[in-house]
């Protein structure tokens, strides 16, 4: 994305935050959701879909561009790939757990195998030495089919949603659920207390929409760092 294709895609994410407000404009919601996150994920194995924002970032990147750590940029030191891992596993945590009370992509597609690392909570709370292992360890071809998985299952969840459904919140059931998956550390509370305090329409808003954007973002910036043009 450029920057003018960034604007436009902040100011359509304002126009998606009042829609989702607004259960007659329900249709209208999923279909600019559906835009909005398919702009920031790669088209997938088959090129089905538009190249996104991700296209760009694994376009001529090189394996040790992606698992360079620290990577000094504004706002942050983590490396690409931590950043790629990290936006699909809170997508995973929160679309599926939280909102669809499903299972997590991570596990019903047995991604924590072919990601071939040990860790399986958000990312949230890492030690340097944890996200330097995992940036060093973490199967490429296994995350970019990772998100690609979380991606489609997002959309097809979003897509299936009814008007008014957006208005709701979680459960204690399915927060409970989260800590008995370790999907997020102990120590991250705080996570989940702000997970707590959104309906379905504020989890779309930001883990599935502006985190991803955010973390492309920082992406992008330590991609542009570590191979200028």
């Amino acid at each position: 994305m450029d920057q003018t294709q960034r604007k436009n895609w902040n100011e359509n994410h304002k126009v998606l935050t009042g829609l989702l407000s607004k259960p007659q404009s329900h249709a209208a919601a999923v279909s600019l959701f559906l835009e909005l996150h398919t702009a920031l994920y790669a088209s997938g194995p088959a090129g089905a879909e538009q190249p996104g924002y991700e296209d760009l970032l694994w376009h001529n990147i090189r394996e040790t561009t992606l698992r360079s750590y620290p990577v000094h940029t504004p706002g942050s030191r983590n490396s690409i790939v931590w950043h790629l891992w990290h936006s699909a596993r809170i997508e995973d945590i929160t679309m599926n757990i939280l909102g669809a009370d499903r299972e997590q992509v991570m596990h019903s597609d047995h991604y924590a195998e072919s990601l071939q690392t040990s860790f399986i909570h958000s990312g949230n709370g890492m030690s340097e030495q944890d996200v330097a292992r995992l940036s060093a360890e973490i199967q490429l071809e296994a995350l970019a089919a990772y998100r690609h998985a979380v991606a489609v299952r997002t959309r097809s969840f979003i897509s299936a949603t009814e008007p008014g459904q957006f208005a709701t919140k979680a459960t204690p059931a399915q927060f409970l659920r989260i800590r008995e998956e370790q999907a997020v550390l102990e120590s991250e509370q705080w996570l989940l207390d702000y997970w707590g305090g959104k309906t379905l329409a504020g989890l779309i808003l930001m883990p599935a929409t502006r985190h991803n954007f955010v973390h492309l973002n920082k992406a992008m910036r330590a991609k542009q760092k570590l191979q200028p043009e």
